[in-house]
C-alpha cells in the first residue's frame, strides 16, 4: 500500500494567526503537528518576536522621531506624574487610543474607564496589540505592557482590583505613550 505524503507546511511568510491571551497562547486547530513541529516552533518564535520593519528602528532614530517625554516613557520605560497626563480625565464617546511610537491601534473609547489611578485606564485591549512583560523593577513583580509592533512601554497591567469591569484588569497606562484619534 502506498501511504499518502503529508502536505508541506504553509509558507513561513504567511506564519498562522496565533491568539495571545494574558495565560494562554493557542494555535488554530489546523497548525500542522508531528514530522513539522519543527516548522510550528519557527512560527511561534517568529509570529512573537518579529515585528512589522517600520516599527524596527535604532535608539537615535528614535530620539529623532519622538519627543523627549516620549522617548523617556517609550524607549527607557519611564513614569508619567500621576494626575498630569492628557488623557487622565480623558473619556470620549467613541474613537481609539494609538501608539505613540508606531501608531499601532491599542485601545477603544470604549475600553476606558475611570479608576481614579491617576494615569488613563483601559479593561482590555485590541487583540493581540499589547504584549505582557514581568517587571520586577523597584524591589515588587508587576506585569508590564507594551506595544506588540514597536515594544514601546505603556505601563502596567493590574488584576483582581475589583473595578466593575469586564475583565476585572487595569491597564494603567501613560499618557505620554498614547495619542487619540
Amino acid at each position: 500500500p502506498r501511504l499518502a505524503t503529508p502536505p508541506p507546511p504553509p509558507s513561513p511568510l504567511a506564519p498562522p494567526t496565533l491568539t495571545h491571551t494574558p495565560s494562554s497562547l493557542t494555535l488554530p486547530a489546523r497548525t500542522p503537528s508531528g514530522p513539522t513541529s519543527l516548522w510550528r516552533r519557527f512560527s511561534i518564535s517568529t509570529r512573537l518576536t518579529m515585528s512589522d520593519s517600520s516599527a524596527k528602528k535604532t535608539e537615535e532614530e528614535w530620539k529623532a522621531t519622538l519627543t523627549p517625554d516620549q522617548y523617556h516613557i517609550l524607549r527607557e520605560k519611564g513614569t508619567d506624574p500621576a494626575g498630569h497626563g492628557k488623557y487622565d480625565k480623558h473619556y470620549p464617546e467613541s474613537g481609539n487610543y494609538y501608539c505613540a511610537g508606531c501608531g499601532s491601534h491599542l485601545y477603544t473609547a470604549e475600553q476606558k474607564f475611570d479608576s481614579g489611578c491617576g494615569w488613563p485606564a483601559f479593561y482590555d485591549n485590541v487583540e493581540g496589540a499589547i504584549t505582557r512583560n514581568t517587571d520586577v523593577t523597584h524591589g515588587m513583580k508587576r506585569v508590564e505592557i507594551v506595544c506588540t509592533k514597536c515594544d514601546g512601554h505603556l505601563g502596567h497591567v493590574f488584576e483582581g482590583e475589583k473595578f466593575p469591569t469586564p475583565t476585572d484588569q487595569r491597564h494603567c497606562v501613560n499618557s505620554t505613550s498614547i495619542t487619540f484619534k
